[in-house]
């Protein structure tokens, strides 16, 4: 009989592969409290939307009595995973890793609830155990059991090798080392899953095939697809960059903008993967062809927004939206402070884009203009070589910029 985590985790579109569905659903029924574990390198200071299906998993653990255990990896971050990369990851150094350790833990606690109630997650750093690793006794007893000629096969080795592009000695040990995680954290909590996108496949069957070799037991994988949106374009990334989860380097208004451009097509199916909605609620929504669509990018917005940043601040989100968007009220539109000084000679107007992050670049920023998508108070910018002085912001003291229809700023003068 299928379990219900299973069978949420199905129904909400999570499924991709699992090592063996009906043996893992035996598993989390027998055991009293299961355990299951995901895992989360500390390569930058915030984790981002494309790291947000793994952490919706985690609440789904939690929803159906499984305690999670959140693994940071402070020790295989020094290594960096090769997967679907065409080059060597930079080394980060010890003070970067913790400092990133920090900034992720911070935007997990939002989603997720740590204590030491049986289904509270726990929070653990790989380097704590890896780190005391004694190399040679590694090679003897973790190497022996990992096969070259299996490891060549996996995806995350073959393809860089298939593309002729480096593969340093360092990268290819970290399979072994995310396979001792599995292995350590079975024996030491009881963990039976390993839960992960697709491409990490290969590490979660080593670490299955370890913990069975040198503990004689049966755990257990499941993965999540690769997840993009309907028109290709890979989750959590905008023209405007990462969209991070972390309110310090994304604002919750434009973390809620982030949702409510969705395209039409993935509205339903973010429901399901984004937010607490209940299957019953998303699939009425499904069927009703009178609403438009917009309304329930609105629901999908105020719903990821309150998950990630609370109820404040996806209400005042929302507020702001509906000012700007349905009344053409540009007061309540997120502020940039403009530097006095940058004005003395004047400053080219796509330099002001760039600065105040609606778009990444002066070249995209022209770009814009060029094809009639820039606003300066509300007026289409037809000149990409257009300066601004100070006398611009001498009516209201700050202009409004826009990229498109919904993206604006409130451009202060200090």
């Amino acid at each position: 009989m299928i379990h219900p985590f299973v069978r949420e985790f199905k129904e909400r579109e999570f499924f991709f592969q699992c090592t063996d569905e009906s043996a893992l659903s035996k598993a989390l029924s027998d055991n009293q409290t299961p355990t299951a574990y995901i895992g989360f390198d500390c390569t930058a200071t915030s984790l981002h939307v494309g790291s947000l299906i793994q952490i919706m998993i985690l609440r789904l653990l939690q929803k159906h009595g499984i305690k999670p255990i959140v693994l940071l990896g402070g020790a295989t971050t020094k290594i960096g995973d090769p997967t679907w990369k065409d080059k060597t990851r930079p080394l980060l150094s010890d003070e970067d890793i913790a400092a990133n350790t920090s900034g992720i833990k911070h935007c997990i606690e939002k989603f997720v609830k740590f204590g030491k109630g049986s289904t509270d997650a726990i929070l653990l750093n790989n380097n704590d155990w890896l780190g005391n690793l004694n190399y040679l006794d590694l090679l003897r007893q973790v190497g022996v059991h990992f096969s070259i000629n299996r490891m060549l096969t996996f995806d995350s080795v073959k393809l860089r090798l298939e593309r002729e592009q480096n593969l340093t000695f360092l990268e290819f040990n970290y399979m072994i080392l995310q396979g001792y995680d599995f292995m350590h954290l079975n024996k030491s909590c009881n963990c039976i899953l390993q839960c992960g996108g697709s491409d990490q496949w290969g590490n979660i069957v080593s670490g299955i095939e370890l913990t069975r070799k040198m503990l004689g037991k049966e755990v257990f994988g499941i993965t999540t697809p690769l997840l993009t949106t309907s028109s290709g374009a890979k989750m959590g990334k905008t023209e405007k960059g990462a969209v991070w989860l972390n309110e310090s380097l994304l604002l919750p208004y434009d973390y809620y903008q982030f949702w409510r451009n969705t395209e039409d097509n993935d509205v339903f199916k973010f429901m399901k993967l984004f937010t607490d909605l209940s299957l019953n609620e998303i699939h009425s929504f499904e069927q009703d062809k009178k609403t438009n669509i917009n309304e329930y990018k609105k629901i999908l917005a105020f719903e990821a927004t309150k998950l990630c940043h609370g109820l404040a601040h996806a209400e005042e989100a929302q507020k702001t939206a509906i000012s700007v968007f349905e009344k053409g009220n540009m007061e309540n539109v997120p502020e940039f402070i403009l530097d006095r000084d940058l004005l003395a000679d004047g400053i080219f107007v796509y330099e002001i884009f760039k600065l105040s992050g609606l778009c990444d670049s002066n070249g995209s920023a022209k770009r814009l203009i060029r094809g009639s998508g820039a606003s300066l108070n509300q007026q289409k910018i037809t000149d990409e070589s257009l300066k601004l002085d100070e006398h611009i912001f001498s009516e209201k003291g700050y202009i409004t910029i826009s990229a498109g229809k919904k993206n604006h700023i409130k451009v202060i003068l200090r």
